[in-house]
């Protein structure tokens, strides 16, 4: 697999709290040369960037982010405005406490709202792996498939540590045949996005990539 196959993969990110309007035009601009799959970026910035590119490129934004202990009917209302304003996609964070409390029922029924809200939109869920134990993680699997979402997303990038090859063999293992993996915080090098391919990741959350394709210091998310 080439670069170019790797770059097609990427949701380009860009999540910083510090995140300015000429950075995330940056980020689209390199999205859109790099032939990435979207940029990940913070809701604020969905109608801008989504006026400025049009459709050439897919924007992505994030729901109940970083934490995922928001009420359902804001991480509701959130979408809805997400999508309003343009997003393509939304990666939202699950109620972690919920499924620590065995809550099945309550993290199940708010990621099926949520994908009622984006309809044929894709929807991502992000379960912040670095907080779960395996058990927790494979319970996770169920429910994403059960809930008809799109992915089952490793990490926000904001927690203790980012996607690790081990997660990314467990989904694979325990997903649903229509749920694709996303991995995502913490990928420094095209070798290890090669690896999380061959794993079974269709999609790389990262900024890093795109940074070191320019010969630029590969930090961040």
């Amino acid at each position: 697999m080439d670069k170019k196959e790797i770059f097609k993969r990427v949701d380009h990110t860009l999540l910083s709290q510090t995140a300015t309007w000429e950075e995330i035009q940056s980020i689209c601009d390199d999205a859109i040369a790099y032939g990435v799959a979207s940029v990940c970026i913070p809701p604020s910035y969905v109608k801008q960037a989504k006026e400025y590119m049009g459709d050439k490129m897919a924007v992505c934004t994030v729901i109940g982010f970083p934490c995922g202990y928001q009420t359902r009917d804001l991480k509701v209302f959130e979408a809805k405005d997400a999508i309003a304003n343009g997003a393509d996609e939304i990666d939202m964070v699950i109620n972690i406490g919920a499924l620590k409390d065995r809550e099945y029922d309550k993290v199940l029924e708010e990621i099926k709202q949520i994908k009622a809200v984006c309809g044929n939109r894709i929807l991502k869920v992000i379960i912040e792996t670095c907080l779960l134990s395996e058990e927790e993680k494979i319970k996770m699997c169920e429910l994403v498939t059960e809930s008809g979402a799109d992915f089952i997303k490793t990490s926000t990038g904001f927690s203790k540590a980012g996607a690790t090859f081990e997660d990314v063999a467990l989904f694979a293992k325990h997903v649903g045949d229509h749920v694709r993996i996303k991995a995502a915080g913490g990928i420094a090098s095209f070798d290890d996005a090669m690896k999380f391919i061959n794993l079974g990741a269709e999609r790389l959350g990262t900024s890093r990539i795109i940074k070191l394709a320019k010969n630029q210091q590969g930090d961040g998310y």
